[in-house]
């Protein structure tokens, strides 16, 4: 097997840096240029190696929203060494199981502390302090299109994660693919609020660094107009966020009022977004493509993306295949669905990984006969477009008939009064299932006649959506990458 330093995907970025590559810490100011950049990739590629760690040997990443934790990524890549990035907050709760899982020989961290229970186990663990002054001799490591990149954490919303086998074909592909997708500028930068160890953030990286630009790293979305405020100050084209990332702006920060004369385009995925809200941040911020796209871990990232100029034709759609991707629609004997009709979505293609690590039976059910089975329903219109319906594990059967989870989330969550909605599915005597809703009231419950926000929204229900219970509470538990947690929901009921 052919094996080059052209085939190192980190390799591959440090080339592709343009005049306007950088990467910034928007809190701080803090800058890497497009002059230091290369030097400080290959600075930790440099110091991983000086400390002992070999190519093809594991590195679990303890990643913070920061520039650092980027270079650190990119510099193991670079090594040949497999960086399994995952947030920092987790070294402290899962680290071990994580480190016993991916096989990994050292640990870093942007901060010593968050491994302590590792020194004490002699693990070696290293930190921002492993960087080292840079080779100019220093080349990507050789590699073929094949061999491991990275291994990246599944972003479900229950359990420990599964580890995705990603190679470096798959991440140039995947990165070619949604840079055409998106007709990204050269030289643009993105402001980035997720985390690397999610796939969505990883390919926002990936993807402006690739095209030579740069990316903006920004913690502080508590504070939503401060990241408003810095989109203009860091001169940025891009805002990518998951559905309620678009919430929070649209409810709780004053987008109306601060202009984005230089934004050119919002990247949607993570989930879906109502309709009204997509057409809401089209309205106030017009200058800016809204893009609507489907992707997943197992994937390399993206599957999918809605063209911004089908938004009013096909607005509800995870619209077409990226270019490099086959996608049927097939029944649960693998055998393709006609057109409009409902099935899984399965694909193939350059951008799909190889498997779960050290998980066969998880790898022949999703990655078997040669297609990703995504595990979500969807249908194909005349046009080709994707339809989801919801997951094989998202829908309730009342009475005999599926109902989506997602449908009567988007539903509930679009009633005046309430601001978001999480539903389950609990047993019932006649119904088999039955729905239990928990609700967030938009502000005070209103009264109707005397009755409740939950009795308005048991009363606006279809009558064949047995639902049980409506419960309001202050919010609902999410994971780190903006999804329900919805293994902690049956204990709120």
């Amino acid at each position: 097997m052919h094996r080059s330093s052209e085939a190192n995907f980190a390799g591959r970025v440090v080339q592709r840096l343009g005049p306007a590559s950088s990467l910034i810490d928007a809190a701080s100011g803090e800058t890497t240029s497009s002059a230091d950049l290369p030097k400080r990739i290959a600075g930790f590629a440099a110091g991983f190696l000086s400390a002992g760690l070999e190519p093809g040997d594991r590195i679990l990443l303890g990643c913070a929203l920061t520039p650092t934790s980027t270079l650190a990524y990119l510099g193991a890549m670079y090594a040949g060494i497999i960086p399994v990035p995952v947030e920092e907050r987790l070294l402290a709760t899962s680290g071990e199981m994580l480190l016993t899982r991916a096989r990994a020989k050292a640990i870093w961290s942007v901060k010593a502390s968050a491994c302590e229970w590792a020194k004490q186990k002699a693990i070696l663990c290293l930190d921002a302090s492993v960087e080292t002054c840079p080779s100019a001799s220093l080349a990507p490591h050789p590699c073929s299109e094949s061999d491991l990149a990275a291994l990246m954490p599944t972003s479900g919303s229950t359990g420990l994660p599964r580890l995705v086998m990603v190679t470096h074909g798959n991440l140039r592909s995947n990165t070619e693919a949604i840079i055409r997708s998106q007709h990204l500028g050269d030289g643009e930068r993105a402001m980035l609020i997720m985390p690397i160890s999610y796939c969505f953030g990883a390919s926002v990286v990936h993807t402006h660094l690739y095209h030579g630009g740069g990316v903006v790293f920004d913690s502080r979305f508590m504070f939503p107009d401060k990241v408003l405020q810095a989109i203009n100050a860091c001169h940025c084209a891009t805002f990518a966020g998951v559905p309620i990332i678009y919430n929070i702006l649209l409810r709780r920060s004053n987008l109306k009022s601060i202009p984005l004369p230089g934004l050119r385009r919002f990247l949607q995925a993570g989930g879906a977004l109502d309709a009204e809200s997509v057409q809401v941040m089209c309205t106030i911020v017009p200058s800016a493509d809204f893009y609507v796209m489907y992707g997943q871990t197992e994937a390399t990232a993206r599957i999918s993306c809605l063209p911004p100029q089908e938004l009013q034709n096909k607005l509800g759609s995870a619209g077409l295949p990226l270019d490099n991707l086959q996608v049927r629609i097939a029944d649960e004997q693998g055998i393709e669905v006609a057109e409009g009709e409902i099935g899984e979505i399965q694909v193939r293609g350059p951008s799909i990984c190889t498997g779960y690590l050290d998980d066969p039976e998880a790898t022949a059910r999703k990655f078997g006969g040669g297609w990703l089975k995504t595990g979500d329903f969807a249908s194909r219109d005349e046009d080709g477009y994707l339809w989801i319906k919801g997951r094989t594990d998202e829908f309730i059967k009342i009475r005999g008939v599926r109902v989506s989870v997602g449908e009567v989330e988007a539903k509930v969550g679009a009633m005046a009064g309430v601001s978001e909605c999480a539903a389950v599915g609990v047993k019932h005597p006649e119904a088999g299932e039955a729905l239990a809703l928990l609700v967030v009231a938009e502000k005070a419950a209103p009264s109707d006649n005397g009755t409740n926000l939950g009795e308005q929204v048991r009363r606006a229900l279809p009558p064949h959506w047995t639902c049980v219970s409506v419960k309001l509470i202050t919010e609902l538990p999410r994971t780190s990458n903006g999804k329900i947690a919805r293994s902690e929901l049956p204990a709120l009921l």
